[in-house]
């Protein structure tokens, strides 16, 4: 018997968010690990702001390294599960909803040490007006000298490769449950239209029902030489990028002047 959740933004696939997490970022501690190097960069005890925190893996291993962690998203659900993922680990981790644009509206100027916005969220900003509005954002609540960590796919090479639909070659188990996940790519003709990515997280349990939980998101694509200009225009220097025309993921850290 198969059951399908259809939802249009991320406060559903909150839910089954595990499964689109690498086994290597699952844990708290794993996911801060992995920005180890710019970490170093940090002063003890730095205000930090995760504001695309997803479940909370990132800002949760963070405040378990003694910093200040800010964690902020657009969807309710996910800044719930963040919440009592922090409850969970006993860790101190402010929650709050707001989008980009709106966190100047929460925040005093230049509160924080370092900002991210990771897990290919930047995207989800609506063109390149929207997405210089939401790195104006993050640039605002910036001390002077303080970084934006910020991760994206390779848009160059998603658009190369077209409309296509992408299903997991392996079950990927969490919870003792097992899912295939499955992408849906719908690439626009061109750069600056909306183009669509459907996830679907398809749980199998042991008696063989299939849950499936499927969103439909729109996302703008920019690429890698457009981010490094509106990086600038909001008084940001790119200081480290991992960016490769052969690699599907890359991650800058940029500083701001």
């Amino acid at each position: 018997m198969k059951k399908i959740v259809v939802v249009t933004g991320y406060d559903g696939l909150a839910e089954v968010y595990e499964w689109l997490i690498s086994d290597a970022k699952l844990t708290p501690t794993e996911f801060a690990a992995s920005f180890d190097d710019v970490l170093r960069l940090l002063p003890s005890n730095a205000h930090v702001l995760d504001c695309s925190c997803g479940t909370g893996q990132l800002a949760v291993g963070l405040a378990s390294l003694g910093m200040q962690v800010v964690a902020t998203d657009a969807s309710e659900t996910m800044v719930r599960r963040t919440a009592e993922l922090s409850e969970e680990f006993r860790a101190s981790v402010r929650t709050m909803r707001a989008d980009w644009q709106e966190l100047p509206d929460h925040f005093d100027d230049t509160t924080f040490d370092m900002v991210f916005c990771v897990g290919n969220s930047l995207h989800h900003a609506v063109g390149a007006r929207g997405r210089v509005a939401a790195l104006e954002s993050m640039s605002r609540l910036l001390r002077r000298g303080g970084r934006l960590v910020l991760t994206s796919r390779n848009w160059e090479l998603v658009r190369a490769r077209g409309s296509r639909l992408d299903i997991s070659d392996r079950l990927v188990r969490r919870n003792d449950r097992n899912a295939v996940v499955i992408y849906r790519w719908e690439i626009a003709p061109h750069w600056e239209e909306e183009h669509h990515i459907e996830i679907a997280v398809a749980q199998v349990d042991a008696a063989g029902s299939v849950l499936v939980r499927s969103e439909l998101l729109s996302c703008w694509p920019f690429r890698y030489d457009e981010l490094e200009v509106e990086l600038h225009q909001v008084g940001l220097r790119s200081e480290m990028s991992t960016f490769n025309a052969e690699a599907e993921n890359y991650l800058v850290v940029a500083r701001k002047v």
